[in-house]
């Protein structure tokens, strides 16, 4: 089936425009597409970082760059470490936890958003903007406060200390949120057009309903809230049998899951989320070890069942490093079909 069949009447958008449009539900003159990648070992470094993520926009031209840094960048002001040890996906891991016992975490205090790793970021980030220019929207990659809670003191200890010493947790919650805004407020002054929320735990597997709406999802409010005049804001459901009920009134433009391994599919999902979603090719199956051919057919699949409206092609998570670009470019190169 061709692209182009589905959206009949094309006009010329640049990539903003074309965005708005499937935001909003409107005929686009092509879908909208992107993939996002780790950068390890230069994402330590806002010069390196900066060169990495506009080398691969400049190779794709998607339609927006998810800045994507190591997910300890927002951690080392308290004292996190992490090691890069060439995990497939692009990621860092974790030193010792900061979090040793529930007294730990009234150490916690809001700290300068231009120190520690935070600063290379924002560096990186202006970087990133002078080098798009406003041909390219970019947005910055926010975790949620569970997430980094997790990251500061492990998973399990995490769960034990949620349910042995909540108004604790509550508390150091509240600290994470308040240091998240403030570097979310140093991050516009870089020209973001929004951030790329990533919710890792908002899971049956990871926690009851109950559990995240007391203890998640009023400090996700809180950073989305203040993010809420900016016009790109990505929501990340991260995981298998996630939440998808208790975010859908979460104010964000985009919806992005795992929508190939978890439900709901992408076409029930537009049911219950208001803007537009993304996803529609499988992270490993497809992006990393199939082929051209099998990204073609996916993707055409993923079209055609949103019929092209509210809808980015992208994957359901980052594109692992070891994604081959031959894969990557039949990802961007599929909008563009004309057969």
């Amino acid at each position: 089936m061709s692209v182009k069949n589905i959206l009949r009447d094309k006009i010329d958008m640049n990539k903003k425009e074309r965005l708005m449009a499937a935001i909003a539900g409107e005929k686009v003159d092509r879908v909208p597409v992107s993939a996002w990648r780790h950068q390890p070992v230069d994402d330590q470094n806002s010069d390196a970082f900066a060169a990495a993520t506009l080398a691969f926009q400049r190779d794709f031209d998607f339609d927006f760059v998810k800045v994507t840094p190591a997910s300890s960048y927002c951690l080392t002001v308290w004292g996190a470490t992490s090691y890069w040890k060439g995990n497939p996906h692009g990621t860092r891991d974790y030193g010792k936890a900061v979090i040793q016992s529930p007294d730990d975490w009234s150490k916690l205090s809001v700290l300068d958003p231009h120190a520690g790793q935070m600063g290379e970021i924002i560096r990186g980030l202006e970087l990133i903007g002078k080098g798009l220019g406003d041909s390219t929207p970019f947005i910055q990659t926010v975790f949620s406060p569970m997430t980094q809670a997790r990251n500061l003191v492990g998973a399990e200890e995490l769960l034990l200390h949620i349910r042995l010493h909540p108004e604790v947790i509550k508390e150091a919650f509240q600290v994470i949120t308040d240091q998240t805004i403030r570097f979310v407020e140093a991050a516009r002054e870089t020209g973001i057009s929004g951030i790329f929320y990533a919710l890792q735990w908002a899971s049956y597997l990871d926690l009851s309903e109950s559990e995240y709406r007391e203890f998640a999802r009023p400090y996700d409010l809180q950073i989305l809230q203040a993010v809420d005049d900016l016009w790109l804001n990505v929501l990340h459901l991260h995981g298998n049998h996630v939440m998808f009920s208790l975010i859908v009134d979460y104010p964000a433009s985009v919806l992005n899951w795992h929508d190939r391994e978890t439900g709901p599919s992408l076409s029930d999902g537009l049911k219950l989320w208001p803007n537009a979603v993304c996803g529609g090719i499988r992270q490993e199956e497809t992006l990393v070890q199939g082929n051209p051919e099998d990204i073609r057919s996916e993707g055409l699949d993923a079209i055609k069942s949103t019929n092209g409206r509210r809808f980015v092609l992208g994957t359901g998570c980052v594109a692992p490093i070891v994604t081959p670009y031959g894969n990557l470019r039949a990802l961007r190169d599929l909008v563009d079909l004309d057969q």
